[in-house]
C-alpha cells in the first residue's frame, strides 16, 4: 500500500477508482454528480460503461464532460491525469441495455468486472483508493456468481483473511463523528453466536486499533464494545457469550495495548455521554449496530472496510430501484460525496503516516 501512496506527484489531484454499481440503480448517477462536485480536489475515475455513463452524464447536465479509457490502453501506458473540466471513464461494458429500475442478471459479470479492475487499479498504481457505488447482490447470483457482498469480494480479491465493515459519519444532532464497526456481516442472525469466537474478535480489535491510528489518525482510539445477548447477557441469565467470548476477548486486547471496553448493553450505550469517550462502537452483529447509525447519520454515512490492503469506501444506502425508475434528479448523491471525501482524507493520514 506505502507503495501506491507514495507515486502521486506534487499538484497533480490524487485518483480515485469510482465503481458506478448497479447500472438499473441510482449508482450510476450519484457517481457522475459526487465526481463532478469533488473534481477539482480530486480526480474521481468511474469504472463502468463509458457510452452508457456520457449519455447519463450529458442528460444530467450538457456540462459535464466525459472522456472515455479503455483498460489496455490504461494497463500499457498508465492512467492519464485529465484536468478538472472533465471525468475519466474506464469502460467496462455492459451486456445488456439498461433499462433503470429493471434488474438484468446479464449485466451482473459486468458489474464484478469493476470491482476487478479497481482492485488491480490499486496494485498497479493507478489509483489510491476505491469507493463503490451500491450494487444489486441478487442480480450478480443470478448471473451464476456466488456473492455476499462488496465487503467479502474486496477479502476475497485480495487475500486478506479478515477485514472489518465499519460505518461512519456525523450524527444528525450535534455534528459529532459516530463510528459503528460490525464484529460479524452478513450472516443469518441465527448464525451470528456461532461465529464470534475469541480468537476472531482478537483480530477485530487489532484491525480496528491499527486503521483507527494509520488511517482516521486518531493516536490512542478508545472502542467500546457491545455485549450479544439483551442486557450483555445479564450476569449469564440470558446468555454465556459475554461471559464465556468477548470479555475474555475485551481482556487480552487490553493486555496487548488497545483500549477497547465492554461488553455494554447495546440498548443503551448509544447515548451521548457514553459515546463522548469513544472514537468507535463495536456491535455484534449488523441490525445491532447499523440501526442506531443510519438513523443518526443517514445521507451523510460511509461504508468503509478496514483490513484490506488498500482503502475501501463507499455509501450507507442501497441500489434505490424505485428511485431510479423514476428518471434522473430524484438521487441524493449526499452519501457518495462523503465516502469519496472520506477515502480522500484516509489516503492523506496513510501519508502522513509515512513520513
Amino acid at each position: 500500500m506505502s507503495a501506491t501512496l507514495s507515486k502521486r506527484r506534487p499538484g497533480v489531484r490524487p485518483a480515485i477508482a469510482v465503481t458506478v454499481g448497479e447500472p438499473a440503480g441510482i449508482g450510476p448517477e450519484i457517481s457522475i454528480r459526487a465526481a463532478w462536485a469533488r473534481r477539482h480536489e480530486v480526480n474521481c475515475v468511474l469504472l463502468g460503461d463509458a457510452a452508457f455513463l456520457a449519455m447519463t452524464a450529458n442528460d444530467i447536465d450538457p456540462g459535464i464532460k466525459v472522456s472515455a479509457l479503455s483498460l489496455m490502453a490504461v494497463r500499457n501506458g498508465g492512467l492519464p491525469h485529465f484536468g478538472p473540466d472533465r471525468i475519466s471513464v474506464i469502460d467496462v461494458p455492459l451486456s445488456a441495455h439498461v433499462v433503470p429500475g429493471k434488474l438484468d442478471k446479464d449485466n451482473g459479470r459486468a458489474v464484478l468486472a469493476t470491482l476487478d479492475a479497481a482492485i488491480e487499479g490499486v496494485q498497479a498504481g493507478w489509483f489510491e483508493a476505491v469507493v463503490t457505488a451500491p450494487l444489486q447482490k441478487s442480480t450478480i447470483n443470478d448471473a451464476g456468481v456466488k456473492f455476499s457482498g462488496h465487503t467479502e469480494y474486496f477479502a476475497e480479491k485480495t487475500n486478506t483473511p479478515q477485514v472489518v465493515m465499519m460505518l461512519a459519519g456525523p450524527q444528525a444532532v450535534g455534528g459529532e463523528q459516530l463510528r459503528v464497526a460490525l464484529a460479524t456481516t452478513h450472516l443469518p442472525l441465527k448464525d451470528v453466536a456461532a461465529a464470534l469466537t475469541q480468537d476472531g474478535l482478537a483480530r477485530i480489535l487489532d484491525i480496528l486499533d491499527a486503521d483507527l491510528r494509520n488511517k482516521f489518525g486518531i493516536a490512542a482510539p478508545r472502542i467500546l464494545v457491545c455485549g450479544l445477548n439483551p442486557h450483555a447477557g445479564e450476569g449469564g441469565y440470558l446468555g454465556r457469550e459475554e461471559i464465556e467470548t468477548i470479555t475474555p476477548a475485551l481482556a487480552a486486547a487490553q493486555a496487548r495495548g488497545i483500549d477497547a471496553r465492554g461488553p455494554y448493553p447495546a440498548d443503551t450505550l448509544f447515548q451521548p455521554k457514553y459515546l463522548q469517550d469513544a472514537d468507535c462502537v463495536l456491535a455484534m452483529y449488523h441490525d445491532q449496530g447499523l440501526p442506531v447509525l443510519k438513523y443518526a447519520t443517514f445521507g451523510k454515512g460511509v461504508n468503509i472496510t478496514l483490513g484490506l490492503p488498500l482503502i475501501r469506501t463507499s455509501v450507507d444506502h442501497g441500489t434505490a430501484l424505485d428511485l431510479a425508475a423514476q428518471g434522473l434528479g430524484k438521487a441524493d448523491a449526499g452519501s457518495m460525496e462523503h465516502a469519496i471525501s472520506a477515502a480522500l482524507a484516509m489516503v492523506n493520514n496513510s501519508l502522513d503516516n509515512q513520513k
